[in-house]
């Protein structure tokens, strides 16, 4: 494995991390490099750049649980605005890209949104984050004060939650308080990687 970087130009084989030290300025010149691309992911935070390739199975992973989440909501005839790619930054501090996001209580407050601005309005309710090389942590969030943090990480599903100026593990989610979504996130999973996305995801709409 091995990055170029050559004239703000990124090139990275699938699947690598690169971390180095940088300035916020050197994050936006790289992320600006992108253009209409989303890859490699970008992120800055304590003086740190990292850059990310992701593997098919990493996109495949998230489209499954934003998937999850979509039938979980439809089947309570509840509203959202969801987002992904999107890019989170907030200037000389932190500089992130979920994989997916979601607004649901605050909804209202992203329809028809082309920018948001990540200091002044509410942030996404809850953020997915698939992460199979050890570059995704929910405290990354902490700075955008998001309540919720869905990451898979390593084979296993765990729920983040913000409470004061940390997050903290718990077993449900605070938007689908009656439901098991870990249990019914490992099925999708499990349906997916045996018969399809597309059955897995017929096959929990048509339970709920």
């Amino acid at each position: 494995m091995y990055a170029v970087i050559s004239q703000n130009k990124i090139q990275l084989p699938p699947g690598t991390v690169v971390r180095m030290p940088g300035t916020w300025q050197d994050y936006c010149v790289l992320r600006d490099s992108r253009g209409d691309k989303s890859i490699p992911r970008i992120k800055f935070r304590d003086g740190e750049i990292l850059l990310m390739s992701p593997m098919p199975r990493h996109g495949r992973e998230a489209h499954l649980l934003a998937r999850v989440v979509e039938a979980l909501l439809d089947s309570e005839d509840r509203n959202y605005e969801a987002f992904t790619p999107i890019t989170m930054d907030i200037p000389e501090s932190s500089g992130i890209e979920p994989d997916y996001c979601f607004y649901i209580d605050n909804w209202q407050a992203a329809v028809g949104k082309n920018r948001i601005d990540w200091q002044s309005e509410p942030p996404p309710d809850l953020v997915i984050e698939i992460d199979v090389t050890t570059y995704s942590a929910a405290e990354d969030y902490l700075p955008y004060r998001v309540p919720e943090v869905w990451l898979f990480k390593k084979g296993r599903f765990s729920i983040h939650q913000l409470k004061n100026d940390e997050y903290v593990l718990k077993a449900k989610s605070r938007f689908f308080p009656n439901i098991d979504v870990k249990m019914l996130a490992f099925q999708c999973l499990e349906d997916a990687a045996e018969r399809g996305s597309g059955v897995a995801i017929r096959e929990l709409r048509s339970r709920l």
